[in-house]
């Protein structure tokens, strides 16, 4: 019996002892790889160069990994689904993984909206001001107060999300201020930028042709016309018809947009320099320089075929059109000419006027089943160190950080293959437009040069992105009526047969925007504008 009675002590003894070292082991963050005590996650928000805004989120204590649905608003997209380094990094720095949808088509969401059958998240541009409803998402503020008070937003993110209820349910990415861009002379932009790239080799057939101006284009699209009547001379992708020439007519914004002068704004196709615009794209056309099929390509593969299959001169797309078409052209074998970007400013009225107040948001749905990792997630992603991961890759294997303030990047990324591969910039579900403008920062690149022609031309006027339409409003139906409209009718301006039928035309497409009630919209647009431009004072 005493024999009995000391094993059961002894037994008694040691299971204390491993108590008090699993308990030990606990309070110290023992066996969990993904997130450390609160104030070693903020060590490494300094770390990061974001001094309290890491944050580490979905471990339970216990290494557990957690899964979150993401739908992503956007059939284009390029990456599909959470793999690959960055992803990977994602998950090991914040204990989450995603269980990613993508849209396969624009109807998509607004009908999982309508049916309430939302996932965790949903990062979406086109849908921004419907799901910015508490019905629809949790706002960050409440989320941030409650389970993230060190997650810092800068007073100008807020301003411009913050909805009529005070609340902000998203911030986009892709943005910065003008006073940022200015200080950062590394952030020259992104792809998002129009480009127009030419064939190195028949500009030499040609005897090298200055193209210092649009007049000066034009001639040499004449002369392609001439010596190669079989090619095509300019080739556009289909989203991309009108971006690079509104930039050199200097106006301000896209055909669906608001432009300001003198303290007013109107809807863009009344801009004084827009007529000019749409005599030229008809002159184009009506030289043959330009397909009328173009109108109606199936799909935005078809212009980059043209290109690098040799059956075209220049190429309209964006200011990594060369860079891109070189690479596939080496990659298919296809054949051993080379394009080369047409400056980014043809003329003296050149100018790009940067409206946007970023491209997508992410939102925490009421359906979500973990608000608190959710908004941790997206805090750790707007920290520097999320940022760069994101935007750049794994620091080591991607890239390495420049002391004079930005990457040197072990890849190019204008390698489209390379980049979507890796899962590099597309999980940028919180990200900025300066770190994104660093992405394009590579010496020896031609979008590097364009991006910085092109930085040169821009002036930022974030305050005219403030005028939106709220969903389900009578300016909203009003502005959608128009832009359908004026999204038809251009493509007849585009495609006259004379410049007086041109000019009618765009007359006739001005008078029917009033008929359907433009003067009415711009009212309206010209009374938030001056509610919401003492934001950015």
């Amino acid at each position: 019996m005493k024999t009995i009675r000391s094993y059961k002590m002894l037994a008694a003894v040691l299971a204390a002892i491993m108590m008090i070292s699993l308990l030990s082991a606990c309070g110290n963050g023992g066996g969990n790889g993904n997130q450390g005590s609160k104030s070693d996650n903020a060590a490494q928000g300094d770390n990061a160069g974001n001094k309290d805004n890491t944050g580490a989120a979905g471990d339970s204590g216990n290494g557990q990994v957690k899964e979150l649905s993401l739908f992503i608003d956007a059939p284009w997209y390029p990456v599909k689904e959470w793999k690959g380094p960055v992803a990977d990094k994602i998950t090991e720095k914040t204990g989450v993984k995603l269980k990613v949808t993508v849209a396969t088509d624009d109807k998509q969401l607004p009908l999982m909206i309508a049916s309430g059958d939302l996932p965790d998240l949903v990062f979406t541009y086109s849908n921004v001001g419907r799901l910015s409803d508490s019905k629809l998402s949790y706002p960050w503020n409440e989320l941030i107060g409650k389970y993230a008070p060190d997650f810092k937003i800068d007073k100008t993110r807020i301003a411009i999300h913050t909805m009529d209820d005070g609340n902000f349910y998203t911030v986009r990415n892709s943005f910065a201020t003008q006073e940022e861009m200015k200080q950062n002379k590394y952030s020259i932009g992104s792809d998002g930028n129009p480009g127009i790239a030419v064939r190195e080799d028949i500009m030499k057939e040609l005897g090298n042709p200055p193209i210092n101006s649009l007049d000066d284009f034009v001639k040499v699209l004449g002369m392609v016309k001439k010596k190669y009547p079989d090619m095509v001379p300019l080739i556009m992708d289909k989203d991309w018809l009108e971006q690079y020439f509104l930039q050199q007519f200097g106006t301000e914004v896209l055909l669906d947009g608001w432009y300001e002068e003198d303290g007013k704004v109107d809807y863009s196709i009344r801009q004084p320099k827009m007529l000019e615009f749409f005599k030229f794209m008809n002159s184009l056309y009506r030289n043959g320089y330009i397909l009328a099929e173009n109108f109606a390509l199936a799909n935005d593969q078809i212009d980059d075929q043209y290109a690098t299959n040799g059956k075209a001169f220049a190429h309209s797309h964006t200011v990594a059109t060369a860079d891109t078409d070189n690479i596939k052209i080496k990659s298919s074998g296809s054949g051993t000419f080379t394009f080369k970007m047409l400056p980014s400013a043809l003329s003296k009225d050149a100018k790009v006027v940067s409206t946007g107040l970023g491209f997508a948001g992410t939102f925490i749905t009421k359906k979500n089943k973990d608000p608190e990792t959710s908004i941790k997630f997206l805090q750790y992603l707007a920290s520097d160190e999320g940022k760069k991961l994101t935007m750049f890759g794994v620091e080591g294997e991607h890239w390495t950080w420049n002391n004079e303030g930005h990457p040197d990047l072990k890849y190019n990324p204008s390698d489209a293959d390379f980049v979507n591969g890796n899962g590099i910039k597309w999980w940028y579900l919180y990200n900025d437009g300066v770190t994104e403008g660093m992405l394009s920062y590579v010496p020896g690149l031609q979008k590097t040069q364009a991006l910085m022609e092109t930085k040169a031309i821009t002036v930022y006027k974030p305050q005219i992105g403030l005028i939106q339409t709220q969903p389900d409003s009578e300016e909203k139906t009003i502005k959608t009526k128009i832009d359908e409209m004026v999204k038809n009718e251009k493509v007849k301006i585009y495609l006259a047969e004379s410049e007086e039928e041109a000019v009618a035309n765009y007359n006739s497409m001005v008078k029917n925007a009033e008929n359907m009630g433009l003067q009415k919209l711009v009212d309206w647009a010209n009374a938030t504008y001056e509610k919401k431009k003492d934001l950015f004072k």
